[in-house]
């Protein structure tokens, strides 16, 4: 029986869709979802040219083409990052269940880094500034961050901290008898749809003008998100605690996603601090700005 404050895990279906022997889980249909609603958004954002100025825009065959590469770049490296940063000694005494990804096991910061690759990649073909696709990425990546947690939650699956004395905790099915935090549902709102209204809310102010202020903007607002909803989940067992049991008013150590956060903090400042010097800007831009006269030299002449 649960503990009096526990409530029950909702008896959700891990299967959205079965068409006969097909069957479409929430987590697949999650990825679907962020994807298209990505896909989508970027079309509109790119149909903006005020909020480009002289950076080269995309096409909209481009944001067709970059959803396949991203794709790739999200599931590959996601699924790598997970082997690496998590799990290496069992995928390495069993190299086959490497492949095996229809049995879980995706690490965000590799899917960040495949997806970061994808783009790089695909704006040096295209000729497209490599700092306004990852601006460009920032704006719509929430979309999927919060489906993604959701689909989690549905799952009953990274669940949160042993929580008896909060009114709201949960036990899961595979969490052992203690109400736990629901942290996937923490995330979703605050790496998915708190986030997602602070780069709205960047984009529609500065644009894409200054390449690399709207990545790191992310980056930056992610890995503080994380880092907090980190001391209300559990971390994975297979790794516990890198450091320390009792760090913060919250208690536990220092977790792997706490810990692979601490870069993407410093990279993402760089890029802010990069974007602010005008140091990714349009070349071009910048020596048409340094060789014009201003218009009190233009009328003194």
């Amino acid at each position: 029986m649960p503990p009096l404050l526990a409530l029950p895990f909702p008896a959700i279906d891990p299967v959205a869709v079965a068409i006969g022997p097909l069957q479409i889980k929430w987590y697949a249909l999650a990825y679907i979802v962020g994807l298209v609603g990505g896909w989508y958004y970027a079309k509109r954002l790119i149909a903006a040219p005020s909020l480009w100025g002289a950076v080269r825009r995309p096409t909209a065959v481009d944001i067709d083409d970059l959803i396949v590469w991203v794709a790739l770049g999200v599931v590959l490296g996601g699924r790598i990052g997970y082997v690496l940063f998590y799990n290496l000694a069992a995928y390495l005494a069993h190299p086959a269940e490497i492949l095996a990804i229809w049995r879980g096991g995706m690490s965000f910061h590799g899917g960040f880094l495949g997806a970061v690759l994808a783009l790089l990649l695909f704006a040096r073909r295209r000729g497209l500034n490599p700092y306004a696709m990852l601006d460009l990425a920032a704006v719509v990546v929430p979309i999927g961050l919060f489906f993604g947690r959701l689909a989690n939650f549905v799952n009953g699956e990274l669940w949160g901290r042993p929580a008896p004395d909060f009114a709201y905790a949960i036990v899961f099915p595979n969490g052992g008898p203690l109400p736990r935090h629901p942290s996937q549902l923490y995330e979703a709102v605050a790496e998915g749809l708190v986030l997602f209204i602070v780069m709205a809310v960047a984009v529609r102010r500065v644009g894409f003008r200054r390449p690399g202020l709207l990545g790191g903007l992310f980056v930056v607002g992610y890995a503080i998100a994380r880092t907090a909803c980190e001391f209300f989940r559990e971390p994975d067992p297979q790794l516990g605690f890198l450091f320390g049991t009792h760090v913060g008013a919250l208690g536990g150590g220092i977790t792997m996603g706490m810990l692979l956060c601490v870069p993407m903090l410093l990279v993402g400042a760089v890029f802010i601090v990069r974007a602010l010097r005008g140091d990714t800007r349009p070349r071009a831009r910048i020596d048409e700005e340094a060789t014009t006269p201003d218009s009190s030299e233009a009328r003194s002449a």
